[in-house]
C-alpha cells in the first residue's frame, strides 16, 4: 500500500475515534487503539517507515508533556507515594511476568524476562492522555499518577537495559546531552521565548522538538532510551510553562490533533488477532500474569497514599504500551523472542491499556463518582 493512501485511511479513523469519543465519554485513546487492532486485521494494514517515525516522536512528546505537568514541589513533598507505588508496579509483574513464561510456557530465560519487562510497564502516555482528557491532569491525584508511572517506567527502562542492552560508544555521548540540556533548557527558554514566542510560527514550539528529536537520534544511536530523559526535561521545564501556559495549550493541541493519534493506532495496528485466536489460553496467562500483581499489589499502597480514589488510580496504573512496545520488539529484533510470542506480548500490552483504563473511566472515575452520589466537587477533592 501506498504510504498516502495508509495515511489517508488512519486520518479517516482518527476522525471517527474522536467521534465516538465525544458522544459516549470515554478517552479518544481507547478508540484511538481499537479501532487500530480492528482496521489492522480487518483490510491487513501494516505499519510504515513514517508511522514508525511520528508515533515515536508522539511517544516521546507524550512523555515530555507528561514532565511538564507534573509540580517538583509536589513530587518532593510526595516522593514516598510516587517510589512506593511505582516501585510495586514495577516489581510485581516483572517477576510474576518471568516466572510465568519460564515455568508455566516454557519460553526461555531470555524471552521470559523479555516477557517480565514487557509486562511490567505503565503507560505514562495512556495515563497523560486520559488524565488531560478529564481535566484531572491539574489535581494531586494526576500529579501522583504521574510521578509514580515515571518510576515504574525508569524501573523498567533500566531492567532491559541492564539485563539485555549493552550501550556502544554513543551512549556517554547521549548521556552528557541528556544532562546538558537539562541544564541548559531551561536557562535559555526565558531570552528566547521572551524574544521569539508568541508568533504565528511557534519558534518555541520547534526549539522543543529540536531537543526531544536529538535525544531520539542519540538514543537510537547508543542502543539507550529518550522516553525517561524526555520526561525529565518536561520536569525541569515544568516552572517555566506554568508561567506561560498559553505556550503549553499550544503544544498540547499540536500533540493531541496530529501525533499521539498515530501513536496509539500504530499500536494497534500491532495486535495479530490470528495468532491471539490461535493462543487464547497463553494470552490469558500472560494477561493474568501483569494485571494481577499490579492490582494485588499497588491496590494496598494506593489505599495508603490516596484511599478515595485508590481503585482508579490501581486501574491506570495497570495500563502498559509504551515501554510494553519497546520491550516487545527489542526482543523480537534481538531474536530472543519469536512472532506469535511478540503478538502475545503486544495483544496483552495493547489490552491492558484498553481494558483497565475503560473500567476505570466508567465505573471508578473521581468526578463520576461524585456525580453519581450527587455531591459538589470540592477544589480539593483530588488531593
Amino acid at each position: 500500500m501506498e504510504p498516502v493512501q495508509l495515511a489517508a485511511i488512519l486520518a479517516a479513523v482518527v476522525v471517527l475515534a474522536s467521534m465516538l469519543s465525544v458522544e459516549l465519554g470515554i478517552a479518544v485513546a481507547l478508540f484511538e487503539l481499537g479501532l487500530g487492532v480492528v482496521v489492522g486485521n480487518l483490510f491487513d494494514l501494516h505499519s510504515q517507515q513514517w508511522l514508525d517515525f511520528i508515533a515515536s516522536f508522539a511517544s516521546i512528546v507524550l512523555t515530555f508533556l507528561a514532565g511538564l505537568e507534573v509540580d517538583p514541589t509536589h513530587f518532593r513533598e510526595r516522593f514516598a507515594a510516587s517510589v512506593g507505588i511505582g516501585l510495586v508496579s514495577f516489581i510485581g509483574p516483572f517477576i510474576v511476568g518471568s516466572l510465568v513464561a519460564y515455568g508455566l510456557l516454557g519460553w526461555t530465560v531470555k524471552a521470559a524476562l523479555i516477557a517480565g519487562t514487557a509486562l511490567s510497564t505503565t503507560s505514562l502516555a495512556v495515563i497523560y492522555a486520559v488524565l488531560v482528557e478529564d481535566g484531572l491532569n491539574k489535581t494531586a491525584l494526576g500529579k501522583l499518577l504521574m510521578s509514580a508511572t515515571f518510576v515504574t517506567d525508569m524501573a523498567t527502562a533500566v531492567a532491559l537495559s541492564a539485563i539485555f542492552i549493552k550501550p556502544n560508544l554513543w551512549f556517554p555521548a547521549f548521556l552528557i546531552v541528556s544532562v546538558a540540556m537539562m541544564f541548559a533548557l531551561p536557562k535559555l527558554a526565558k531570552p528566547f521565548f521572551a524574544r521569539y514566542g508568541d508568533r504565528v510560527i511557534e519558534p518555541e514550539i520547534k526549539l522543543v522538538f529540536v531537543c526531544l528529536l536529538v535525544l531520539m537520534v542519540l538514543a537510537d544511536a547508543s542502543n539507550g532510551h529518550a522516553v525517561l530523559p524526555a520526561f525529565i526535561l518536561g520536569l525541569v521545564m515544568s516552572h517555566h510553562f506554568q508561567e506561560h501556559r498559553s505556550e503549553q495549550e499550544r503544544l498540547r493541541v499540536v500533540a493531541f490533533a496530529f501525533l499521539t493519534p498515530f501513536f496509539f493506532i500504530k499500536g494497534g495496528l500491532n495486535v495479530s488477532l490470528g495468532a491471539v485466536f490461535a493462543n487464547l489460553g497463553v494470552l490469558g496467562v500472560l494477561f493474568a500474569a501483569k494485571l494481577l500483581p499490579k492490582l494485588g499489589l499497588v491496590f494496598p499502597m494506593a489505599r495508603r497514599y490516596i484511599p478515595r480514589h485508590a481503585t482508579f488510580a490501581t486501574l491506570l496504573m495497570s495500563t502498559g504500551l509504551t515501554f510494553g512496545t519497546i520491550s516487545s520488539l527489542y526482543g523480537l529484533n534481538a531474536g530472543i523472542i519469536n512472532e506469535t510470542q511478540f503478538s502475545l506480548l503486544i495483544t496483552v500490552v495493547v489490552g491492558s491499556a484498553l481494558i483497565p483504563t475503560a473500567i476505570a473511566q466508567t465505573f471508578f472515575h473521581p468526578i463520576g463518582d461524585l456525580e453519581r452520589r450527587e455531591r459538589p466537587i470540592p477544589a480539593d477533592e483530588f488531593v
